[in-house]
């Protein structure tokens, strides 16, 4: 266990978990239908579409994204809502792109999946798995040649270290000795299969040692060790010694998408997991911290989560005429059609 940083910047910590928390419960909840919760009624007001959840997974967002700043840029998931909000973005805007609604982020055509605010440096989530990586990588690319010390965070989940992204990824970012921090976010389960049975050799750490990409492999549900881990990394990175990686072991308490029951995950092994809660664990491991002041920040993380679901709920829906907006036109015309 690693020592447990400043007051402020322990409860800062927290604060970016419980805001996660109380998103992603909203957001499952608003996915159900039908049901009040966090004082709007959501049965005219779902979320469409896949909906991925971060729930048991927010100190590694946490942790990592405690150490970046606004000119940092971040590449994410399908699984993607904890990265985004630790990034800094509003959880208003989020809500309504989940709820469809045309003052969502994407003016409701992207959903889950698509939330990018380039604003704070989120350059998107990503439905494909693996893609984020390639696409970090041009960003470090395109950061190193501007010169400075910003850097890239590239998350991504464990079952993306089986596809050819993954390799060509690092690959080119060790060759060019990129600035780009890869985090990968293991939850140990590739949507309802456990990743372990698909995966050869040592794992992660070690597919990122063979090509010479350095780094260390952490528990990913005590915000400290993550903290102080990506902290340790990031420096290394604005000093100018390249791509590191980051291994964060950690589990999904959902089910692969928000309806998704999880029947095939052994009872035993998700009941151990949900003793691991980062929230509790903070709790454990910060014994001087002031148990109210923790109950004041759940608090207010869900009452700002309530004001973003009202925000969706009240917000309009897009015009039908916007459908036909954003989209790459191939110059054939049969889309107007």
């Amino acid at each position: 266990m690693q020592e447990a940083p400043d007051a402020e910047h322990a409860l800062a910590l927290y604060r970016t978990m419980a805001r996660i928390r109380a998103f992603e419960d909203a957001a499952e909840q608003a996915s159900l239908g039908g049901v009040a919760a966090f004082g709007a009624t959501l049965s005219q007001a779902k979320v469409r579409g896949p909906l991925h959840l971060s729930t048991g997974q927010e100190a590694v967002a946490a942790g990592v994204c405690a150490h970046l700043r606004k000119s940092d840029l971040l590449t994410s998931t399908h699984r993607g809502h904890g990265h985004t909000i630790a990034k800094g973005a509003a959880l208003d805007r989020m809500m309504c792109e989940l709820f469809g609604r045309a003052s969502g982020y994407n003016q409701g055509k992207g959903g889950s999946m698509h939330i990018a605010d380039f604003s704070v440096g989120m350059l998107g989530a990503n439905g494909v798995v693996a893609d984020g990586i390639p696409i970090a990588v041009g960003a470090a690319h395109a950061l190193g040649m501007r010169g400075g010390d910003d850097a890239v965070v590239c998350f991504f989940g464990d079952g993306a270290i089986n596809r050819g992204p993954f390799l060509e990824g690092l690959n080119w970012a060790k060759v060019h000795e990129l600035p780009v921090l890869f985090v990968c976010e293991d939850n140990r389960w590739s949507a309802t299969t456990a990743t372990g049975a698909m995966t050869a050799g040592a794992g992660p750490l070690a597919r990122a040692g063979a090509t010479g990409v350095d780094g260390l492999a952490v528990d990913g549900n005590d915000v400290f060790a993550v903290d102080a881990a990506a902290g340790l990394l990031l420096a290394k990175i604005r000093a100018g010694e390249g791509p590191h990686f980051l291994h964060a072991i950690t589990y999904r308490f959902k089910g692969h998408v928000s309806v998704d029951a999880a029947a095939y995950r052994d009872r035993g092994e998700v009941a151990r997991a949900l003793q691991g809660d980062p929230l509790a664990a903070f709790v454990l491991n910060s014994p001087g911290v002031d148990a109210a002041e923790l109950k004041r920040i759940r608090r207010q993380a869900e009452e700002e989560v309530a004001a973003a679901v009202r925000a969706a709920t009240a917000a309009p829906w897009p015009d039908r005429h916007t459908a036909y907006t954003d989209i790459q036109d191939t110059g054939s015309g049969r889309w107007q059609g």
